[in-house]
């Protein structure tokens, strides 16, 4: 096993005990990050209906028309504002954070940020 498989195997565990503990509703869904090498994705989701409420990811088309970020860590802060703002659209005012077994730091850090700036409360 590669230290690349192994690394993978030790983030769906840690997502799988997490998932246990956390359950997003219609009125206080399910924050899910995932990010990638380069991007980064987040969901809000109602799994008592098993849906997807707002998406936001910096693979969107007005997310690459905005000018080049300086870091990946400040395009996820933008990817959390972005989210919130869509949530307020849609009335969600709070929300449970799923970091999908990534680690709290860096990038899923600062998505969660953004989206705290931009008023979602956690």
């Amino acid at each position: 096993m590669g230290s690349t498989n192994l690394r993978k195997v030790s983030r769906l565990k840690r997502k799988k005990s997490i998932r246990k503990r956390l359950s997003g509703t219609a009125e206080r869904p399910r924050l899910s990050v995932f990010r990638s090498s380069r991007h980064i994705y987040a969901q809000l989701v109602d799994d008592v209906k098993g849906g997807t409420l707002v998406s936001a990811g910096s693979l969107e088309k007005d997310v690459r028309d905005t000018p080049k970020f300086e870091s990946k860590v400040a395009m996820a802060e933008h990817i959390g504002k972005l989210l919130a703002e869509r949530a307020k659209e849609k009335g969600i005012e709070a929300v449970v954070f799923d970091r999908n077994g990534f680690l709290y730091h860096g990038r899923v850090k600062a998505l969660s940020s953004g989206a705290r700036e931009a008023g979602l409360k956690f």
